[in-house]
């Protein structure tokens, strides 16, 4: 664990660096009249990023996490294949955005993370199910009026109708 904990530590911070420097090609700041510039989530998430990366590496030099006073493996099977299902559930959602949208493939993904991998019973599942992509679409679509793939339009637009008449 104690290794594991230093080299993704660095990996990690490595590639936040690495994001900050690509978001840094767009606008990192705020644009009057549009909202954020495009480099701007990617960058200030990776720079909170970078500053964890940092923690976790004084934390794990002190030896003052659980996993840097550990020995023990870092993931066993069940664990490997837990975090396989996650990420394999992740790049199918992420390829379903442009298919059926990002309000359309949210769904699919809580279901089966809450109910399937996560063993909640139908109402939590549908509340997650349901919160989560009219959120998103509240933090996007309305507060930074950033426009996410909508897959098919004659079904997912009209769902969004009464909300942009409101809100634009």
């Amino acid at each position: 664990m104690r290794k594991a904990e230093f080299v993704m530590a660095v990996v990690m911070g490595i590639f936040s660096l690495y994001l900050m420097w690509k978001s840094a090609e767009l606008p990192v700041g705020w644009i009057s009249g549009e909202g954020p510039g495009g480099g701007a989530w990617p960058f200030w998430l990776s720079a909170i990023m970078a500053i964890c990366c940092v923690m976790i590496l004084v934390n794990w030099y002190r030896r003052k996490s659980p996993p840097s006073q550990s020995d023990e493996v870092f993931m066993d099977r069940g664990t490997t294949i837990a975090v396989g299902l996650v990420a394999g559930s992740l790049i199918v959602t992420v390829a379903l955005f442009y298919v059926i949208g990002v309000y359309g493939a949210l769904p699919l993904f809580m279901i089966f993370y809450v109910r399937y991998l996560g063993k909640h019973s139908w109402p939590v599942t549908a509340v997650m199910a349901t919160v989560t992509p009219v959120a998103t679409f509240f933090f996007f679509d309305i507060a930074l009026k950033i426009t996410l793939p909508k897959g098919l339009p004659i079904v997912e637009e009209t769902v969004f109708f009464p909300l942009y008449k409101i809100f634009l």
